[in-house]
C-alpha cells in the first residue's frame, strides 16, 4: 500500500472508532413508558404489583370482562347480566370520582351503516343512562357510536354476530 493510502485507511478508522465511542449507550435503568399502566415494584423486589390503581388498564383488571355489555339483534335493553355489570363499573366510578369515562356503542355487520350507527348510539346511551342511574354524575360519561365499523369478532355467522352487539366503557382522564 501506498502511504496516501494508508493515511486515508488509518483516517477512516480512527474516524470510525471515534465515533463508535460517541455512539449513545442504553441507560442502565429505562424510565417509565408513558402510556403504561403498570407499577413496578420499587423496594428491590424487582417485582410487577399489578395496574396503577385509577387506569384503564386497573378499570379493566377489576372489571374482569364486564367492562363490555352484550345485546341481543336489534336491541338495546339492559338485561340483568348487563345490570351486574354496570354495576361494578359504577362501583369503580365511583371509587375514583375524577375519572371520565366513553361508552362506545358496537353493532353486528348487518344492517345499513345508518342504520347500525344510530343502533350503536342508543346501546351507549343505554348503558350511560343505567350507570347515571346508580349515582354516576351524567357529565362524566360520554358517548359515541361506532356501528359495524369496529368488530372484535370477524365473521358471517351468530358467534360472531353476538360478540360485536356491544357497549365497551373506556375510562379517560
Amino acid at each position: 500500500m501506498t502511504k496516501p493510502r494508508m493515511r486515508t485507511l488509518a483516517l477512516l478508522l480512527t474516524g470510525a472508532a471515534a465515533l463508535a465511542a460517541c455512539a449513545p449507550k442504553a441507560p442502565k435503568i429505562l424510565p417509565p413508558d408513558p402510556g403504561n399502566a403498570v407499577s413496578t415494584d420499587t423496594s428491590g423486589g424487582g417485582g410487577v404489583q399489578g395496574p396503577v390503581p385509577g387506569t384503564q388498564a386497573d378499570f379493566v383488571a377489576q372489571m374482569m370482562g364486564q367492562d363490555t355489555i352484550y345485546f341481543d339483534t336489534d336491541k338495546y335493553n339492559i338485561d340483568a347480566a348487563d345490570q351486574a355489570a354496570l354495576a361494578a363499573q359504577a362501583q369503580w366510578l365511583a371509587k375514583y370520582p375524577g375519572k371520565k369515562a366513553t361508552i362506545e356503542g358496537h353493532c353486528d355487520e348487518r344492517g345499513t351503516r345508518e342504520y347500525n350507527l344510530a343502533l350503536g348510539e342508543r346501546r351507549a346511551n343505554a348503558a350511560k343512562n343505567y350507570l347515571v342511574s346508580l349515582g354516576i354524575d351524567a357529565s362524566r360519561i360520554s358517548t359515541i357510536s361506532q356501528g359495524k365499523e369496529h368488530p372484535i369478532a370477524l365473521g358471517s355467522d351468530e358467534a360472531s354476530w353476538s360478540k360485536n352487539r356491544r357497549a365497551v366503557t373506556i375510562t379517560i382522564d
